[in-house]
């Protein structure tokens, strides 16, 4: 088999070219960088355990598993982050969210910052990297999930705390911003199927998908330093219903931000300044 081949076989099995690529790359054990070695070797044979390798990364990608649970990592906001089953693969459009957090965060020194469900590690890593006098804090009730996020984090050389809890159960405010990318899915969602392969727990809160959001919106002001934020992110349908969350629970500043796509996906509020 050779790379133009093996690329013809993937399009025959329903494969977008560019993932053929990189998994293509990833059995030849080269980076992802590397396409174009692939034209420049395109009538080359493919080692039998390279073929092999991409036959069986092929069978599962047509079968909708995750790119980047195949080639073991995602790009978020500039980090190389490992992925696996345990995780939520992060989303470019929870960049949005860590763009709203590190907003939110100028002009504050030293901030403390606590990102609640953190999977990966992607929201906290992220703001570790980009305010290095941080104190980050990052929270999963999955022990799984803490693994990949704390390899992530000694891996990228970042100074993130990781505590195993439900939400703010084990807090140590007060912080300057609560971020989070909680499950939001409702129970019933046909997405859910498309979503197979990724933790469930980590994506259904609910018959309407804010259980989760309704436990830190109530738990947060407790938490929460004078004119700290909660900023959240949530479905394409619910920023309306979170601003009256935030609201009713006492947030000043309440508004949302959306996403690449135009869409309302992140909705957060100031706890207003005490005395």
């Amino acid at each position: 088999m050779t790379p133009a081949q093996a690329l013809q076989q993937a399009a025959a099995a329903g494969v977008a070219r560019l993932d053929a690529q990189l998994l293509l790359l990833h059995a030849l054990g080269r980076p992802a960088t590397d396409r174009a070695w692939l034209v420049a070797h395109d009538d080359e044979a493919i080692a039998a355990d390279a073929a092999q390798a991409f036959q069986g990364f092929l069978v599962r990608r047509a079968a909708g598993e995750p790119l980047a649970y195949l080639v073991g990592y995602k790009e978020f906001f500039g980090l190389d982050l490992q992925v696996d089953a345990r995780v939520l693969v992060p989303r470019p459009d929870t960049e949005t969210l860590v763009e709203w957090a590190l907003e939110v965060l100028t002009g504050r020194a030293a901030p403390r910052v606590v990102d609640l469900g953190t999977g990966s590690g992607a929201i906290a890593l992220a703001i570790a990297c980009r305010r290095r006098d941080a104190e980050v804090e990052a929270v999963d009730a999955s022990a799984g999930a803490l693994a990949v996020a704390t390899q992530n984090a000694r891996r990228l050389d970042l100074p993130v705390h990781f505590v195993q809890a439900r939400w703010l159960a084990q807090a140590r405010g007060p912080y300057d911003l609560v971020v989070s990318n909680p499950p939001y899915v409702a129970a019933g969602d046909e997405h859910l199927q498309a979503l197979r392969h990724e933790p469930r727990e980590a994506l259904v809160a609910g018959a309407d998908g804010l259980d989760d959001v309704r436990e830190i919106v109530h738990q947060a002001p407790a938490v929460l330093a004078s004119g700290g934020w909660l900023l959240l992110e949530h479905g394409w349908d619910q920023a309306a219903a979170v601003r009256g969350l935030l609201q009713a629970a006492g947030f000043a500043d309440v508004g949302s931000r959306r996403d690449l796509a135009g869409i309302e996906r992140c909705t957060g509020g100031r706890r207003l300044e005490q005395g």
